[in-house]
């Protein structure tokens, strides 16, 4: 979801992100030297928003429990739907900010002890461990530790080739594919969380 959501960003806002903040730091520093001041303003809304989202999400796990995922699927699928509603009705600042507000509580859904156990809208620490288990598997370690870092980083560049493929065939209303998949996801996390 972060990459296909992050790609009809990048594209709506003509290279900022609204999952990618290492991006968007890089960008405001750019603005910044350049006094740029169109461009540090939309790189603060966005790193603002995203940790406001950080911090709804971090508060709705904490209060339904963080080992029930559907609390904060239906937050994000909220957020990016309303996100969505205000893109569409032409509130295009209002509307991205719900969007970046919606990847930061993303974060939230594998949270444990109130920190983040996987990562979902960043990579460079998903292919930092990557490499470090690729080189512990060359140096005679275990073999097999290093696959499911480089599946979450295909998984986040599959979704951004969907998601710019998606924006550019039907454009900001992609977004309800994202919301659709989301409010799905949390009725299955809230079907597994009854059952166990």
């Amino acid at each position: 979801m972060a990459g296909y959501v992050d790609a009809i960003g990048f594209l709506k806002l003509g290279g900022f992100f609204v999952s990618f903040m290492s991006g968007n730091s890089t960008r405001l520093g750019v603005a910044l030297a350049a006094m740029d001041w169109k461009g540090a303003l939309t790189a603060i809304t966005l790193v603002g928003s995203f940790v406001g989202g950080v911090v709804l999400g971090a508060l709705t796990a904490r209060a339904f429990g963080e080992n029930r995922r559907s609390p904060v699927l239906v937050l994000e699928a909220a957020l990016l739907a309303v996100g969505a509603g205000l893109l569409t009705a032409g509130f295009d600042t209002a509307g991205v900010t719900c969007v970046a507000m919606a990847m930061g509580a993303e974060n939230a859904v594998f949270q444990r002890n109130g920190d983040v156990a996987v990562g979902l809208t960043y990579m460079t620490g998903t292919l930092v461990r990557a490499g470090q288990r690729i080189a512990g598997a060359l140096a005679g370690g275990e073999p097999n530790d290093w696959p499911r870092f480089v599946l979450l980083w295909t998984g986040l560049t599959a979704g951004g080739a969907l998601g710019a493929l998606t924006y550019l065939t039907i454009g900001a209303s992609s977004l309800w594919v994202g919301v659709t998949i989301l409010t799905g996801a949390a009725l299955w996390a809230e079907q597994r969380w009854r059952s166990v």
